[in-house]
């Protein structure tokens, strides 16, 4: 099999910032991870080496933040490996002048240095489940080196403020073959394991001060910060004497049940299954290392403990998808939108059912939930769209499978959805006795995937009916028909069939905007009809059902070719309207008032990529080339996976999460479409 491989050449004259923009990430399946930049700089609030996924009401708790790196040569020459960064000043980049090369191998990274006649490399990994960190180096040739680190800690929920450590609030235990910091009892232990040649651990209690995270300051939120650290773990490496630092909260047993090389070929021969699972065409190439990508999202919830025993008790397990890294937490609509990039295409059919049957579980007043916010047990539920998704994400799953079970499982909860909707639920939803079409909404509250507000101002008004909402609504209203006709079930068949009916005659009468020749955003709605030009609409081609009459499929196509399509996703709103904007920056209220007004979404790809297969099935090489940028984005920002969004106007530069679930699903999903790939055995 080919390894997945992901390379990034460096020399010493490329400029340094060049390794300060380019971010690496490692998940443990939990939604614990490591994140930071190729330089090794805390740019951010979430940069750390082990971010635990704790029971509620943590959540996410940053343990370990950093490891400041020096090597002792032969010569007694010291040379820094790692950032110098303090307040307001710039940050010294010292180990670019020593790094050769970073690459992501089986997506897990690996940063390769040249200090005089000596090759070192660097390798971090997490254990799938566990909220644990290795971080590894060893000499591939030359000399023998004297390993330097220093830890440095701010125990904190990791989205919480950065803030300035005291050396009061920590202290550390030794034990016989590892060291424990501890800090408030509302947070674990952090165990520090070394294992190596000549390993000795020297205590000073210090404190690395007034660090500046310069994207948190561009983001309009506090950006200065302190660590504390306990003082410098010292060990000697060579050829044939690696040395590992672990860092851990999990109980020491564990800890001591597998050594970092041991745990690190359970990891890889975990990773190489997952490929192996995958659809054929999937197995290589940019495809193979976006079903690496791809495991990065899918979780085990570990803050839902009840919910857990309930999954088991009836023979599943709880699984979930978080949203993006590295604030997102797992949300309803993401989640179903990403099914089948993230499980189906990646022949992970058992976790895909898992999914379904997990979120089923939630729904309350015919709702699945919005999303379950960090730390908390209970989800919610202020959603137009999510549970619509929900259908589309379970004809997907049941193409791929045929499982009958699920289906027959949830039939009752499905009707009790439309039910729902059709006499009115939570938030404003419901169908219009007059043309059955959905509306939704309630002052100040966004309910569909547009939701950005700026303080009390909501910044895409789309309450009403929304063209997609109805999209999707006749397609869970088709869905629904079809199953229940085929489990003989004619009588609740015959009435969706006669709403679907009446839905799509008043789609098509009420959504045309014949003067611009595509379908309005929003018709009745808070300030009547919306004619911006939106992507919303190509859902309305897209879906297994399309609600759009097949005579107007060319004419939307076109628009939307035209006015919206970029290189990476599609734009939200038209450049010639006077809301655009064409980038995506500042504090929190300018990007806000950008979200939605311009900035490009890669997850409109997918839907893209289908209607334009629906429309011209012959053109699977066209529709292909609608992905090459992609391949190079994967070298830009997160090294391996793909942006939640992205500037509205050349160059395109990525922002927002630096890996989203839904923009690696639909490009994984899109590739494979595309390639005329068969679905995965």
């Amino acid at each position: 099999m080919q390894i997945p491989v992901r390379k990034i050449l460096w020399s010493a004259e490329q400029p340094h910032n060049y390794l300060l923009d380019k971010e690496w990430l490692v998940t443990n399946g939990l939604g614990g991870y490591a994140s930071g930049t190729l330089a090794g700089a805390l740019t951010r609030r979430y940069h750390a080496l082990l971010t635990a996924a704790l029971p509620s009401p943590l959540g996410r708790v940053v343990l370990l933040n950093h490891l400041i790196e020096h090597l002792l040569l032969s010569d007694s020459t010291q040379v820094c490996i790692s950032c110098e960064q303090t307040h307001l000043t710039d940050i010294t980049v010292h180990g670019a002048s020593y790094l050769t090369e970073f690459r992501l191998e089986w997506g897990l990274p690996v940063w390769c240095y040249k200090i005089g006649n000596t090759l070192m490399e660097k390798r971090i990994f997490m254990p799938h489940l566990q909220n644990t960190v290795h971080i590894s180096y060893r000499v591939i040739s030359g000399d023998e080196l004297t390993l330097n680190l220093r830890p440095s800690i701010d125990f904190r929920r990791h989205d919480s403020p950065l803030q300035k450590s005291k050396k009061d609030d920590y202290y550390l235990v030794a034990h016989h073959f590892y060291y424990q910091i501890c800090a408030d009892p509302i947070f674990p232990r952090l165990n520090l394991l070394p294992s190596g040649k000549k390993v000795c651990f020297t205590l000073d209690g210090g404190e690395v001060k007034d660090i500046h995270h310069f994207i948190e300051a561009d983001r309009g939120y506090d950006a200065v910060g302190s660590l504390w650290t306990p003082g410098t773990i010292s060990a000697r490496i060579d050829t044939g004497n690696p040395f590992t630092l672990t860092a851990s909260c999990e109980p020491v047993e564990n800890m001591q049940a597998m050594n970092a090389e041991t745990a690190l070929k359970k990891e890889l021969e975990r990773r190489e299954k997952l490929i192996n699972l995958a659809s054929v065409k999937a197995q290589r190439g940019l495809a193979a290392e976006l079903v690496i990508a791809a495991d990065q999202f899918i979780i085990s919830p570990v803050g839902r403990s009840p919910d857990i025993i309930r999954s088991r008790a009836s023979g599943d397990e709880l699984r979930s998808v978080i949203a993006g890294y590295h604030w997102f937490t797992d949300w309803g609509r993401d989640t179903m939108i990403s099914l089948e990039g993230l499980t189906l295409v990646t022949g992970r059919f058992t976790e895909a059912g898992w999914i379904l049957r997990t979120f089923a579980r939630y729904i309350r007043e015919g709702l699945i939930p919005n999303l379950f916010p960090e730390g908390e047990k209970e989800g919610r539920y202020n959603t137009a769209d999510a549970t619509l998704w929900f259908f589309h994400a379970l004809n997907r799953y049941l193409q791929y499978t045929n499982d009958r079970f699920t289906l027959n499982s949830l039939l009752d909860k499905l009707k009790e959805i439309i039910d729902a909707h059709v006499k009115g639920t939570l938030f404003g939803i419901g169908a219009d006795p007059a043309d059955g079409l959905l509306s939704q909404g309630q002052l100040g509250l966004q309910l569909t995937w547009m939701d950005a507000k700026v303080e009390d101002l909501v910044v895409t008004p789309r309450n009403g009916k929304a063209v997609e909402i109805n999209a999707l609504w006749y397609n869970a209203l088709k869905l629904l028909e079809k199953w229940l006709s085929e489990e003989n079930e004619d009588s609740f068949a015959a009435e969706l069939e006669k709403l679907s009916a009446k839905v799509y005659n008043s789609f098509n009468e009420r959504f045309w905007n014949k003067e611009c020749n595509y379908l309005y955003d929003v018709i009745d709605g808070d300030l009547g009809t919306d004619s911006s030009c939106r992507p919303n609409q190509i859902l309305a081609i897209s879906l297994d059902f399309p609600v759009l009459d097949k005579s107007k499929w060319k004419a939307v196509i076109k628009v939307v070719s035209e006015k919206l399509l970029t290189p990476f996703g599609l734009r939200t709103l038209s450049q010639e309207h006077p809301h655009f904007r064409p980038k995506y920056f500042g504090d929190l209220r300018a990007r806000d008032a950008a979200y939605h007004q311009g900035t490009v979404w890669a997850w409109l790809i997918g839907p893209f990529i289908d209607a334009w297969l629906k429309l011209y099935p012959e053109q699977k090489k066209k529709a292909g080339e609608f992905l090459k940028s992609f391949d190079s984005h994967l070298s830009e920002a997160c090294i391996g996976s793909v942006s939640e969004i992205f500037d509205a106007q050349d160059p395109f530069t990525p922002r927002g999460c630096i890996a989203q679930a839904w923009s690696v699903a639909e490009l994984l999903r899109s590739l494979v479409k595309t390639q005329a790939a068969p679905l995965p055995h």
